[in-house]
């Protein structure tokens, strides 16, 4: 009874602690609740193991995989064979696309007709395991990404049944072409059961004929059977039906597997224009029918849907963590990005910061619309941003508006409308340029905004999005910035001393405009590359003056940080400020970041875009890697044209122990010993400290609104004939020109 009645305290006691305990935030939140077919968190496997950055089924790829990917990451053979009926994990059953054997026997080559499909070139069947395993060596059998890595050994199952720490893995073994192999008096199904000595976790196949005969013989081992779907053309060898057609039929695909691989369009199409489209039923047919869903083809430098804004994490996400249905694992290159998104990131826009670090927008979302218009702002917001900035541009009249720069031939349709005008202003830039302060704001009303690309080609940035929104004046952005109700504005003052010697006071107008704004409670920043502009401001104790750095520099020395802290709160650098890359290798870091705090200055990194050829090869093609790694460096904010990602990073448990996942940050030369490189100079005075700016000159251009002046958008003005305009030099006219046939083709 005694006992009872402690019992019964003990657990009233631990009630009312749980509830105090809940009721203050300090439990963990509740398991997450997968609409997987079992409720448990979707698997990753590593395809080849960590095959987007090591050679595709190398040692290095297994373990790279293990260590950097989610506990249980399950890794991923394809199986083939040799001549004496030996198995080894490779990308494809021609070797001369994956391994040295080109150069080992150039004369080795030979034509198979596979399922009706002529493949020439060097095969496992036609050599002993011991040639095999004893002198091929692998290398990267997609040639955009590096080879620093190429030249490890053949690599078998019973290399990888094991880590380096002798713990077991988890293997999934895939046999592509049974019946071409049994042709050929090479029999996979002998090698599983006879030769394997333990059969793996997953045994899969595109063949039906060998999975149906294979399951029977498996006896009680606990290892699942899994259908390979292809190409929905493609024809199953043994029933010779096209795998579109089996797809309409899982039923009988119930009768001998537990599960079915597919590619991810599949499940989520994707139109030529590269968009999302609805998603199929085939996730919930499949799982009514009691079999797992498999979703392959991931990769991080892939061409994603636009949907995706080039963040691969978003990508898996879409297919694990949206609220039609969840797929059981996904099959990928780069196992550590999947493992993020199914292990750490948050989708939700609602749950609370995890990183405090300030995500500044650079022109909006310029990476999903055209840079400094209505609805980059508006979709950065959306996406998060704390703070949105635009660069103030003058137009002729005086009117200040925002854009990336004073050249508006990229950002714009200038050089469609405006070739005459083009100039040169050697203290602006060296190439040739439509300027806005040769333009009245009725004639830059008339221009479209133009998409501009990080990079060209197919890694170009959406065109449907290429000219949409509408460029808006300073004071529309900060009544977006108060209607938006986002929580601070960014403004940068550049090109000041030269605009004040045409007459034009931008200064003066971004404080005219701020006074009239009445931000209330929203924080301002000014941002100049100027020390005689932040200067202007130093009687605003409410703003906070950054000082833009547009210089390579190895570090900051104690003085002169101590000379910009009397110009500024805070400075924004280039990423290489923070990371000294060689070889497109992370090689060092620079003591900027901690020689800056110790003036208590605020440093701003950028700018951050999420496009896979922008990264350093450390960052696994992952813009998440790189915001970790800021992260982990201390940075107090960084500068995007992607507010999407970092904001979904920042809610995220991706940093902290404890988390089913942790993104981790790069530690230069722990993946690769990149050459040594010097180190840029140290950042001087001179860099820093800008002479006084000059008086305004008087401008004879009537302002917007003033006699003579018209709030309408001008029609494009009449061309001149090239021959007579001074300053069009030859080169210019002929850059001109091709900018005006992409503009109008592209």
């Amino acid at each position: 009874m005694i006992e009872y009645i402690l019992f019964s305290i003990l657990l009233l006691h631990f009630i009312h602690a749980a509830t105090v305990a809940a009721a203050a935030g300090q439990l963990p939140p509740p398991p997450k609740k997968w609409m997987t077919l079992t409720g448990n968190p979707p698997e990753v496997v590593a395809k080849g193991g960590y095959s987007g950055f090591f050679p595709d089924s190398s040692r290095s790829a297994y373990q790279f995989a293990i260590d950097s990917g989610i506990p249980g990451t399950v890794l991923y053979c394809n199986l083939h064979f040799t001549k004496d009926n030996d198995g080894f994990c490779i990308a494809d059953i021609n070797l001369g696309n994956a391994t040295n054997i080109e150069e080992l026997d150039p004369r080795g080559r030979k034509t198979y007709d596979v399922y009706g499909q002529i493949i020439d070139g060097w095969f496992g069947l036609d050599y002993p395991a011991q040639f095999i395993f004893d002198n091929v060596t692998l290398r990267q059998n997609i040639f955009t990404r590096m080879a620093v890595f190429d030249g490890e050994p053949i690599t078998g199952p019973f290399d990888i049944k094991e880590d380096v720490n002798k713990q077991p893995t988890r293997l999934w073994l895939n046999v592509e072409i049974d019946m071409f192999y049994n042709q050929h008096n090479v029999v996979p199904e002998r090698y599983l059961l006879e030769q394997l000595n333990g059969l793996p976790e997953f045994i899969s196949s595109p063949e039906i004929g060998f999975l149906k005969a294979i399951r029977p013989k498996l006896g009680n081992a606990q290892t699942k059977i899994i259908f390979v779907f292809l190409d929905e053309m493609r024809i199953e060898p043994t029933t010779k039906t096209p795998y579109g057609t089996i797809l309409k039929d899982l039923a009988t695909i119930k009768l001998f597997a537990s599960g079915i691989v597919v590619p991810k369009e599949y499940i989520w199409p994707i139109s030529k224009d590269r968009v999302l489209m609805p998603s199929t039923n085939v996730v919930q047919e499949a799982h009514r029918l009691g079999l797992t869903v498999y979703a392959s083809g991931f990769a991080n430098d892939n061409l994603l849907s636009y949907n995706y804004s080039y963040d691969p994490a978003r990508e898996y996400l879409q297919f694990v963590d949206n609220p039609l249905f969840s797929v059981d694992g996904v099959l990928s290159a780069f196992p550590s990005t999947a493992s993020e998104a199914i292990g750490c990131l948050n989708p939700d826009k609602n749950a609370p910061r995890e990183i405090e670090a300030l995500i500044i927008s650079h022109n909006g979302a310029s990476g999903d619309y055209p840079g400094s218009t209505d609805l980059a702002y508006q979709k950065a917001v959306d996406d998060g941003a704390d703070v949105i900035d635009c660069a103030v541009q003058m137009s002729k009249d005086g009117t200040p508006f925002c854009s990336d720069r004073p050249d508006l031939m990229k950002t714009s349709t200038a050089a469609i409308l405006y070739m005459d005008l083009m100039t040169n202003y050697p203290e602006i830039q060296a190439a040739d340029g439509v300027f806005s302060f040769d333009l009245a704001w009725s004639e830059i009303q008339a221009l479209k905004p133009q998409l501009e690309n990080a990079f060209d080609g197919e890694l170009a940035r959406n065109p449907a999005n290429k000219n949409a929104g509408k460029l808006v004046t300073l004071a529309e952005f900060l009544e977006i910035a108060k209607t938006r109700v986002v929580s601070g504005v960014l403004i940068d003052i550049e090109s000041a001393p030269f605009l004040a010697k045409r007459g034009l006071d931008v200064v003066g107008a971004v404080e005219t405009a701020l006074r009239n704004a009445a931000l209330g409670n929203q924080r301002v920043l000014i941002e100049s590359d100027d020390t005689s502009v932040l200067s202007r401001f130093k009687d605003k104790p409410n703003y906070q003056r950054v000082l833009y750095i547009n210089a390579t520099m190895g570090g900051v020395p104690e003085q002169v940080a101590s000379e910009v802290k009397k110009h500024a709160d805070a400075v924004f650098v280039h990423r290489d400020a923070i990371i000294i890359a060689s070889d497109n290798f992370a090689y060092n870091f620079t003591n900027t970041v901690e020689a800056l705090h110790a003036a208590h200055i605020s440093v701003y990194v950028g700018i951050l875009k999420n496009e896979f050829q922008n990264l350093i090869f450390d960052y696994l093609s992952d813009p998440n890697i790189e915001l970790a790694t800021l992260h982990s460096l201390h940075v107090d904010g960084v500068v995007t044209d992607f507010p999407a990602t970092a904001s979904m990073f920042s809610r995220s448990s991706c940093t902290k122990n404890g988390s089913a996942f942790v993104t981790k940050p790069v530690s230069p030369g722990l993946l690769y010993a990149a050459a040594p490189v010097a180190a840029p100079p140290l950042l001087s005075t001179e860099e820093v400290v800008d002479p006084p700016l000059p008086a305004v000159a008087a401008n004879t251009t009537p302002p917007l609104g003033g006699p003579g002046a018209s709030t309408a958008a001008a029609p494009p003005r009449p061309k001149q004939n090239s021959s007579t305009t001074l300053r069009i030099n030859p080169a210019g006219f002929l850059l001109a020109y091709l900018l005006a046939i992409v503009t109008l083709f592209t």
